[in-house]
């Protein structure tokens, strides 16, 4: 057997098991981002919890494409969006520009976990992304809603922040350790 046979079969091996986890991910989001708790017009939601927890864990580039494969199936009606809702009409309402704004999260947060190792590094990095997906969602239902900024901020951001910074740190700590523990049993 060729040395490039190896390889060629440890690339294809490799490649299935990051799909593999991949469509896992997205069945984890799929599993807990419709459970929410409703405070106002934008519920708590464990779908950025789970985008950041993804991003240690397939990288950036397979942790967005999980989530967009999420929102593919949200968008064809299965009730897979917080409050166990789906449809175009969710992404439609006051809340989608969260929902399209965690795709501009993952790519940006994600690189800079990618690049840095640095723990502050990465968590200014969650931290600006989250902010990002602040200013789609928040732009969005300003507009949507035909509310006035502050009262907007009021709604959806302020009452966010500390449970968004814990999704964070648990993220941060939970990611590595299992990521470390996957790539130990051969998995990543």
């Amino acid at each position: 057997m060729s040395t490039s046979h190896i390889h060629t079969t440890d690339t294809k091996k490799e490649n299935i098991y990051m799909l593999s986890f991949c469509a896992l991910m997205t069945a984890v989001t799929c599993i807990l981002a419709p459970l929410s708790i409703p405070i106002g017009p934008v519920p708590i939601s464990l779908t950025n919890f789970v985008i950041y927890l993804s991003l240690y864990l397939l990288g950036w580039k397979l942790a967005t494409i999980s989530y967009l494969i999420y929102l593919l199936i949200g968008l064809i009606g299965i009730p897979i969006f917080s409050g166990f809702t789906g449809g175009i009409g969710k992404l439609l309402g006051p809340t989608g520009g969260y929902i399209i704004g965690f795709i501009p999260m993952a790519i940006l947060s994600g690189i800079a976990i990618e690049k840095h190792n640095h723990r502050w590094i990465q968590f200014f990095a969650l931290v600006l992304g989250t902010i990002i997906c602040y200013v789609f969602g928040t732009a969005w239902f300003c507009i949507e809603a035909q509310s006035h900024l502050s009262a907007a901020l009021g709604l959806c951001v302020f009452p966010f922040i500390p449970g968004d910074l814990c999704k964070i740190i648990l993220a941060m700590l939970m990611g590595p350790v299992i990521r470390k523990r996957l790539h130990l049993a051969g998995i990543l």
